[in-house]
């Protein structure tokens, strides 16, 4: 019975996530060609192909862990179709791996079930329909509010994404708290201690190296 629910969930929603999710992404990389090929025809614009590159070496040597880290560590979360759908609408750490999260937590659904996948993608989905009345408001009364504004709630924006990463640890924490002191004390250590790790490569040996202590850790409890 397992084995047939689990085939017509494949071929039912995980198989046709797969299709969509694979021509939509694609459509949103060549899509983002647009603006600057409109300004190349326009206006000219084009810089030299050695400023192109220098850029993107760049941005590649700042971000280019979370390629790696991002889509593996949020994973157990967010599932298929919420890998899907974030690496499309952005916001991933910030907003869509709460939301996420926390739509599991309220319905009690363990992570990495296909519940868990389905209660994330709806709660993924309510995200991204939310972000979008918020960000049309902003955009549109964004400037007009930033100064009505004291310098103390303006200020406190700074300490926005630091608090939702640190509520999700928490979170996750509480439910595996072995694992939570060997990644906080893991990084304590890389922190205070080696002080070398420059953060594209704190990020992936923190994550990678509490995949590994959880895993050997489940293998073990198992045998």
């Amino acid at each position: 019975m397992d084995d047939n629910m689990n085939k017509a969930y494949y071929e039912d929603f995980t198989k046709p996530i797969i299709k969509t999710g694979r021509w939509t992404l694609f459509a949103a990389v060549a899509l983002s060609f647009l603006p600057p090929i409109y300004l190349w025809i326009r206006y000219g614009a084009l810089p030299p192909i050695k400023s192109i590159l220098t850029g993107w070496f760049l941005i590649a040597s700042i971000y280019g862990s979370y390629y790696v880290v991002e889509p593996i560590s949020y994973f157990p979360v967010l599932g298929v179709a919420g890998t899907y759908m974030v690496c499309l609408a952005g916001n991933i750490g910030n907003m869509r791996v709460p939301c996420a999260a926390v739509a599991q937590e309220a319905l009690k659904v363990e992570p990495g079930t296909k519940k868990a996948e389905l209660v994330a993608t709806l709660g993924i989905a309510g995200s991204i329909i939310t972000n979008l009345i918020v960000v049309t408001i902003a955009a549109v009364a964004g400037k007009q509010l930033m100064e009505i504004f004291p310098p103390v709630v303006i200020n406190a924006f700074d300490f926005v994404l630091p608090a939702i990463f640190g509520s999700m640890f928490a979170m996750f924490a509480v439910k595996y708290p072995k694992y939570g002191a060997f990644a906080l004390g893991l990084t304590l250590f890389l922190l205070g201690v080696v002080k070398v790790l420059p953060v594209w490569l704190l990020i992936p040996t923190c994550v990678f190296s509490t995949i590994l202590f959880a895993t050997k850790s489940y293998k073990r409890k198992s045998n």
